[in-house]
């Protein structure tokens, strides 16, 4: 259950500084805990206690990083169902799904600290001609100094961990802003925080209002910012940048191609999943399905009754597989893209039907070109089926997208998945299951309006620090 209040943490220390941020149980719309809000005198402070803790940070050794690391994944595990409760409450996912993020969070910071003790560098020659015969060269990677983080509402627990983690894990100080509707679990994250032996203001978690925010993407004391959110706001984000580096995961439209070569039944399975699983609001969910046509017609109507027979409604249940959406406004306005479509001569092969923020699974076909379900990212429990005879015709159809994350082939031919790899212009073409697969330890982004950089713990780690350059001159007779 969660608790009357929550305090948002500064420079490690929890503060209770007020109780202005309702969060809401997204299934029955009532006010189930607040939260402290934080507003620019604090994120100030916050930033200037992380520029004090780089040094101390950084002169931390790399087992003892490690230790904090390790710490936290024996407190999560031991927090696993607080944990997995509180984001069913504070998100609307289903509680399997939310077992499962936490179950992931525990595996971010595992790797982490796998990861933390391997942050090396090399010897590099330097005697490539006559004038550099007495030098060699050596370089390491240092850790950036202060970040700005700022994470999505529907992974709360492990998109924050994301940023969090490899942070920990190189010795960069951080500030973070979770999303205002699903604050509990980055403040969770930083209760366990606040238990570690961490130089003061290593890290401040710090609720606000978007209005408030501006310090997080604008101060010039932040050496990177790492945003993960919608394409309109992340780009806006890197132009109010300055002069700091930005990682920006953003949005998707993926699609999902089921080849001639496919095992229906096991594509069926694994794609009514991936459009569906809480609730489509995954910005790899699979919301474009194209199908070869001598396939088309089973597929379709399997593809259907598997949709049907999803258990929608409260999330705490754990039967559930759909939940509600993140809000009511959300719903409704998905429920007006479907509406729009059919007008337009789209047809609506199952769900449709609005109830609060719960949307029913909802699959169509003959969505026309131009229409906002086609074109942009739905973010919610709806996918578009298509019909295809020439492979690459179905390529350049994928691409045909303003976004590019990732991609799923369910094909048995080694050629046709080598050509996927080969042509597809996203970060990560998934063979044999959906593109909302993810592990971890992947690097995992986006191109075009899906984002800049990857993320995953050894090339976040990378991003969070820069190289440092040693050149040794060996002089005459030394």
């Amino acid at each position: 259950m969660l608790r009357e209040s929550y305090p948002y943490y500064l420079a490690n220390r929890a503060v209770f500084a007020n109780g202005d941020l309702s969060v809401i149980d997204k299934y029955t719309g009532q006010i189930a805990t607040r939260v402290a809000l934080a507003d620019e005198a604090a994120i100030d402070r916050a930033i200037a206690a992380a520029v004090q803790a780089a040094r101390p940070l950084r002169e931390l050794k790399a087992y003892q990083r490690q230790a904090v690391l390790q710490h936290c994944v024996r407190r999560f595990s031991e927090r696993a169902e607080e944990l997995a409760e509180s984001l069913c409450v504070e998100a609307g996912k289903p509680i399997r799904d939310s077992r499962g993020e936490v179950s992931r969070l525990i595996d971010t910071f595992r790797i982490a600290a796998e990861e933390s003790v391997r942050l090396t560098g090399e010897v590099l020659p330097l005697d490539i001609s006559e004038r550099a015969r007495d030098y060699t060269g050596m370089w390491k990677r240092v850790p950036l100094g202060p970040c700005s983080f700022i994470s999505p509402f529907n992974f709360p627990l492990n998109l924050a961990a994301h940023k969090v983690a490899p942070a920990l894990a190189v010795g960069c100080p951080f500030v973070l802003k979770p999303a205002s509707l699903t604050p509990i679990g980055a403040l969770l994250i930083g209760e366990v925080l606040a238990g570690c032996d961490l130089p003061e203001g290593t890290f401040s978690i710090l609720p606000c209002r978007r209005e408030g925010a501006r310090l997080f993407t604008e101060d010039p004391r932040l050496r990177l910012l790492s945003f993960t959110g919608s394409p309109a706001v992340g780009w806006d984000l890197k132009a109010r940048a300055g002069q700091k580096k930005v990682v920006l995961e953003l949005g998707g439209n993926a699609a999902c191609i089921v080849d001639e070569s496919a095992q229906l039944e096991d594509a069926v399975a694994r794609i009514v999943t991936g459009a569906f699983y809480q609730s489509g609001q995954s910005c790899i969910s699979v919301q474009r399905i194209l199908v070869h046509a001598r396939l088309y017609d089973d597929f379709r109507e399997r593809l259907v009754a598997a949709a049907r027979a999803l258990h929608a409604g409260d999330p705490k249940h754990p039967a559930t597989f759909i939940g509600p959406m993140i809000s009511a406004a959300e719903a409704q306005r998905l429920a007006g893209w479907i509406e729009q479509a059919v007008r337009a001569g789209a047809r609506l092969l199952c769900g449709g039907k609005l109830e609060g923020a719960l949307l029913e699974p909802s699959l169509l076909e003959g969505v026309p070109r131009g229409l906002p379900l086609r074109e942009e990212e739905a973010f919610g429990p709806v996918a578009l089926l298509s019909r295809f005879e020439d492979f690459n015709a179905a390529l350049a159809e994928v691409n045909d997208s303003q976004f590019g994350l990732q991609a799923g082939v369910f094909t048995r031919d080694l050629y046709h998945a080598q050509r996927a790899w080969d042509e597809l212009e996203v970060g990560g073409v998934i063979i044999g299951d959906v593109p909302s697969w993810r592990v971890d330890h992947m690097p995992y982004g986006g191109v075009k309006n899906s984002g800049l950089g990857r993320e995953g713990i050894r090339w976040a780690m990378e991003d969070m620090t820069e190289i440092r350059m040693l050149v040794l001159r060996t002089p005459p007779g030394g």
